[in-house]
């Protein structure tokens, strides 16, 4: 998998990752800990299922080094 997630994005999920798990846990929902574990798995894996399909990539592009 190609990485398409970047670090603002990363840091976004994490943070969306842990309110749903704590939501899943407060109210004895196990589809919002579903949902907190997919979104834990995109945040660690840095990649989307999502942007994959529609073609987004939030990645920062790797800078060539200049050559002399």
């Amino acid at each position: 998998m190609k990485k398409n997630i970047g670090t603002a994005d990363r840091i976004l999920r994490f943070t969306l990752a842990f309110l749903l798990g704590g939501f899943a846990f407060q109210f004895k929902s196990w589809l919002l800990g579903v949902m907190a574990l997919f979104t834990l798995y995109e945040a660690l894996a840095s990649w989307c299922i999502l942007y994959h399909l529609i073609g987004k990539n939030s990645c920062s592009l790797p800078t060539k080094p200049k050559s002399k």
